[in-house]
């Protein structure tokens, strides 16, 4: 969004009185020192030129308006908002497609009067007649950047917005209202406050208005709506305007327009209860793209959150399942962000003392290659760092199972939560596994030297049909991010990353060898009971007991040879480990055959 200048021009303060004629009187209270500026709130520039009429008398072949009533107790809608819609009355946006492509289309520049009577052609309900105007407008008229920073290159008056096909707040404002006058649709240009371009979080707001808008009268209510807002967008520099459209600003309820719309005239809030300016100032600003994304809140409610103990919490509730991401100064490494069914949940540990940007983005989940948007920006204070939750550089947001995982056949998992401790260094996790899957896992941390297959020796699969248990026996105490891939088993291409767990470990004393290593002839389905460790004493006896099926024989090489006996499934044995230093386990698949095969390999500790 844009904002006006900051002195776009002296506001006066209006006071208008009714009667039921619908005459209006305008009383205008004025600093002493200045000159009384009369119809200030209504003419449209300096000259002969006639005021819009509002009765419409002289507007042949529209529709008289009657003069604009004052907002009532009818147009208020409760405050904070009750999260039925986005708009203040219903609309079907489908029921506009063909009225929304005739407006684009509609290109008339001479006069205000024929652009509108061309633009009615396909409108019959002052709801149509409002969008018809309101989509051209959004459409055809840019706002001007060179006019915002030099005041002489600029012209509000609706003829001059027109026929340059630029403006700024305005004079969209302006246009808009002239516009629905002639169409016989009562509209009223609104000043004040916003949370525009250049806003920053927290700040107050002193002095003249910076932003118009509208108001419109349609079906005995009165609506909000900002054309300049629904156009498009100006860049960071301010320096280049490009035309976006957007839906939200049109027709916005209410209690979602004083996000950031804050009129001088409480009244037309259309709240109730009405904001002070304090608790708009204080207030979180969402942008237009949070609501159009089906999010629905966001707490804390403030733009300012402060650490307790080097931490700080935000979550997101929302009508669908929606993906996120965030940053904390650019990076998301010091968070945990846990993805809910409807909604996301972040715990942000800030590993310096100050004041950080947080930023919120999302993406709806039916769009996985779809850009993400930032719905949401705080500031965090930070006192206190909390050291023992830095986390490892390979944990990637968001954190732990969620409804995304179960969509990648992911179910039922062992560990809701994103975050495992084990006090022994070892633990445990299992799924139901969706069909066809087949599943790769890995251990990383930051001040470990494993190597990529020692990432995945610490990790043992079992599986007992269609569930999978991953046996985790820790190299050491610390933090560790343990990563799941996945591929169909019918796919001979590459894994890829489904999601990944924290798992913590304080004890020192830890320190498990890896699992043995297993080659190709290992079967999903084999299991070993024991021996565990891939690391075996010399000079003992060592019981073996392996699950196998299909197998004619099974053998154990260590410094002889040693045959291993079928029971109830299970192949046991024992082996003598002296005088070698790697045992292999080795299966004869066709007892008629004499090859053999590896299946697994286990290391012999040095003397």
């Amino acid at each position: 969004g844009q904002q006006v200048s900051s002195k776009p021009c002296k506001q006066t303060q209006a006071i208008a009185s009714y009667s039921n004629e619908g005459t209006q009187v305008t009383v205008e209270i004025h600093p002493k020192d200045t000159p009384p500026q009369i119809f200030k709130k209504l003419s449209f520039g300096k000259g002969p030129q006639r005021l819009p009429s509002l009765r419409g008398q002289n507007n042949k072949g529209f529709q008289k308006t009657e003069a604009p009533r004052p907002p009532g107790s009818k147009d208020l809608h409760a405050y904070p908002w009750d999260k039925s819609s986005l708009k203040s009355m219903p609309v079907d946006l489908q029921q506009f497609e063909k009225l929304d492509a005739y407006a684009l289309k509609v290109d008339v520049r001479n006069s205000i009067e024929e652009l509108v009577k061309a633009l009615l052609k396909q409108a019959r309900t002052d709801l149509e007649k409002v969008r018809a105007i309101w989509i051209w407008i959004c459409h055809h008229i840019e706002y001007d950047v060179v006019g915002y920073h030099d005041k002489s290159q600029l012209s509000s008056k609706p003829i001059d917005v027109l026929q340059t096909g630029k403006s700024i707040c305005e004079g969209y404002a302006g246009l808009f209202e002239q516009m629905c006058s002639i169409a016989g649709i009562q509209c009223m240009k609104l000043f004040g406050y916003s949370k525009g371009y250049g806003y920053k979080m927290g700040q107050t707001f002193t002095g003249d208005s910076d932003h118009a808008w509208n108001a419109v009268y349609l079906d005995g209510r009165w609506h909000l709506l900002d054309s300049t807002w629904g156009s498009g967008a100006v860049d960071d520099s301010f320096t280049k305007f490009t035309f976006r459209y957007n839906e939200f600003y049109f027709l916005t309820h209410p209690a979602l327009f004083i996000n950031n719309h804050f009129p001088d005239n409480s009244n037309w809030q259309l709240l109730k209860p009405t904001l002070t300016l304090k608790e708009f100032e204080n207030n979180m600003l969402h942008n237009s793209n949070f609501y159009m994304l089906g999010l629905l809140t966001a707490h804390p409610e403030t733009a300012v959150i402060h650490t307790v103990n080097g931490k700080a919490s935000v979550s997101v509730d929302c009508r669908s399942a929606t993906l996120f991401t965030f940053k904390l100064k650019g990076t998301d490494e010091h968070g945990l962000m846990t993805l809910k069914k409807h909604g996301m949940k972040l715990d942000i540990y800030p590993q310096k003392t100050g004041n950080h940007k947080l930023q919120i983005f999302a993406k709806p989940s039916k769009a996985p290659d779809g850009v993400y948007s930032c719905v949401l920006e705080y500031v965090v204070e930070c006192e206190t760092v909390d050291k023992a939750m830095r986390f490892p550089k390979d944990l990637h947001q968001p954190v732990g199972p969620s409804w995304f995982t179960e969509r990648q056949g992911f179910l039922r998992p062992s560990h809701p939560d994103p975050i495992i401790h084990t006090n022994d260094g070892r633990c445990s996790v299992t799924f139901t596994l969706g069909k066809d899957i087949s599943v790769l896992a890995s251990l990383h941390s930051d001040n470990s030297s494993l190597t990529e297959d020692m990432r995945r020796r610490h990790i043992m699969q079992i599986h007992h049909g269609n569930q999978i248990e991953l046996k985790i026996h820790l190299p050491h105490a610390g933090n560790f991010v343990l990563k799941i891939y996945a591929k169909k088993k019918s796919d001979p291409g590459n894994y890829d990353y489904i999601f990944n767990y924290l798992i913590t470990c304080l004890n020192s004393e830890v320190k498990w060898p890896a699992f043995p290593q297993s080659y190709s002839k290992w079967v999903e389905d084999y299991e070993i009971v024991e021996p565990l460790s891939g690391l075996l004493p010399a000079n003992r006896n060592i019981q073996f007991k392996l699950k196998m099926h299909g197998i004619a024989k099974v053998l154990v090489q260590a410094e002889n040879t040693y045959p291993l006996t079928q029971s109830r499934g299970y192949w046991e044995g024992t082996c003598n480990t002296s005088g070698c230093r790697e045992v292999f386990v080795m299966v004869h698949e066709n007892a008629n055959h004499s090859f053999y095969s590896h299946v697994l390999k286990y290391e012999v500790e040095t003397q």
